[in-house]
């Protein structure tokens, strides 16, 4: 689920940048410097799981893990996921650098609000951390192919078929990423469940050592 350069608009590559340094601003500043061993993991993690791609008609689909990084890394997702985007653009030109922003928005945003409804929603329990986790993973995979189907459409009508065609191909994506989702966090929280709580907390209450 990337976008190449050349697909999109001028105006919607630049609003894409603008939006995406915004919140990648805003993701750094709330991330504490105990989390950046989780970030770095989540970040590897999800720059593996996008390198794997399975052919399909004019696109391509793969594992995203949005919603999974939201959960675990709160507002920190956006910074992992922007940092995997660029490692993967700069180093296997997946995506390319003009269409960088906005394939961080499709993938950042999803992350954040499935971060903040995991949080919300999660519970005590392992049973129901695990349920809201898979809904969330499904969520995250939903929200972004969406998103990206949005974006294509916005290049014209020759993109069209192009975004049905996508988004359609997401769906069997999306429930893989439910059961992962789920089984993932079912774990951590039966072995680490401190790793559940990344806290969406003020710059101001944040203290760097």
């Amino acid at each position: 689920m990337h976008i190449s350069d050349g697909v999109l608009p001028i105006s919607v590559t630049i609003g894409g940048y603008a939006a995406s340094a915004a919140l990648a601003a805003w993701s750094a500043r709330r991330t504490r410097n105990e989390e950046l061993p989780k970030v770095a993991v989540v970040t590897a993690a999800f720059f593996v799981a996008s390198l794997i791609h399975v052919p399909f008609g004019p696109t391509s689909v793969h594992l995203l893990i949005p919603g999974l990084a939201g959960a675990l890394l709160g507002p920190s997702a956006f910074l992992a996921i922007g940092l995997g985007l660029l490692l993967q653009s700069i180093l296997f030109q997946f995506g390319g650098l003009t269409a960088l922003g906005a394939n961080a928005l499709m993938m950042g945003v999803p992350a954040l609000l499935c971060g903040l409804f995991f949080q919300r929603l999660k519970g005590t329990t392992r049973r129901r951390q695990s349920i809201i986790g898979g809904i969330a993973g499904a969520l995250g995979t939903a929200f972004a192919a969406l998103i990206l189907a949005l974006l294509l459409a916005t290049g014209g009508e020759d993109f069209f078929g192009v975004a049905k065609l996508a988004l359609a191909a997401h769906l069997p994506v999306i429930v893989i990423e439910g059961v992962v989702s789920a089984f993932t966090i079912g774990f951590l929280a039966r072995v680490k469940p401190e790793l559940l709580d990344p806290a969406f907390v003020h710059p101001a209450k944040i203290v760097h050592g």
